[in-house]
């Protein structure tokens, strides 16, 4: 009798579940709306109510259940309580208890959503054949996940792969949303990368298409740049720069086989990884030197494949 198991990936406006088999194989997906109101005290019931929907339309009996995982927006401890999640409203509870008692499902596992989503990849996506590995993910900000011999590296609160507020510009004035200056997201993120177009336009007099697009996007500037616009290189040489420089400090705690760069970012494509590989190794120490860089493949499935597989992996 076939096993199963559901990946869930909680997200601010959606979640994200997916029926896997014991074979590692993704049977089905689909989508619940995620209800925020009184504190998003709705959502786990809504999960559970869902995926007991599911089987029992698939005809799943819930001795052939392996289990639940599930991936939020915030720090996770390793029994499953999770320290606050902003975006959803929760404050400190412990995720993996309720669940298992809203569903009497008994392995019930949690992870930190950006770490989830590198394990994803390493698993089905751009991290295929690397059990040490580390996820960026570019997009409103900058988030990271760490794999070490095919485990997340969670810490001791749940926090660690925060990669995107490692410093890389210290003469920076403005303060980042975590309350430091100089921080990777303040440049690398999508909304850094249009910020710091903004500010070049301002001081430099170099003629540039970008002058004419009234909402300009990282999508936009890379596009300009792939077209030989000068000041459009200028920028994402610069992120480029940024990025080499965070990935050589990582490199220097965690030695992986290959950065998995992933994020609506990410949709530049090579011109982004070339760069990164390029200014990576103009930072970092020889015994380092000759990383993989690659993108990521999964989109924004890579959660839910990482819920997926903390219930799976043996």
């Amino acid at each position: 009798m076939a096993k199963y198991c559901f990946g869930v990936d909680i997200g601010g406006t959606t979640v994200k579940i997916g029926l896997f088999n014991d074979k590692e194989e993704l049977v089905e997906s689909y989508e619940i709306v995620t209800r925020k109101e009184e504190g998003g005290s709705k959502i786990l019931t809504d999960i559970v109510e869902s995926i007991s929907a599911k089987m029992e339309e698939k005809k799943i009996a819930k001795k052939d259940i392996i289990g639940i995982g599930l991936g939020v927006p915030g720090p996770v401890c390793a029994d499953g309580t999770v320290l606050k999640c902003v975006n959803l409203g929760w404050g400190v509870f412990n995720v993996a208890e309720e669940v298992r008692n809203l569903s009497g499902i008994e392995n019930v596992k949690v992870g930190n959503d950006a770490n989830v989503a590198a394990l994803g990849e390493m698993w089905k996506g751009g991290g295929v054949g690397h059990s040490n590995m580390v996820m960026m993910t570019l997009g409103t900000g900058v988030g990271g996940g760490i794999i070490i011999n095919g485990h997340i590296l969670s810490g001791s609160k749940g926090a660690a792969g925060e990669i995107g507020h490692l410093t890389v510009n210290n003469k920076e004035e403005d303060t980042c949303g975590c309350g430091k200056r100089g921080c990777l997201e303040q440049f690398a993120s999508a909304t850094g990368i249009v910020k710091e177009a903004n500010r070049l336009l301002l001081k430099s007099d170099k003629p540039s298409k970008l002058r004419d697009i009234q909402y300009l996007s990282a999508k936009a500037i890379f596009d300009a740049a792939k077209e030989g616009d000068d000041l459009a290189n200028d920028l994402v040489e610069q992120l480029g720069s940024y990025l080499g420089l965070a990935c050589s400090h990582i490199a220097a705690v965690v030695d992986p086989e290959a950065f998995v760069i992933g994020g609506g970012v990410s949709k530049a494509g090579t011109i982004l990884t070339d760069l990164v590989k390029k200014y990576y190794e103009q930072n970092v120490m020889f015994a380092l030197k000759g990383k993989e860089f690659k993108l990521a493949t999964l989109g924004n499935d890579a959660g839910m494949y990482g819920c997926a597989r903390m219930v799976l992996e043996k």
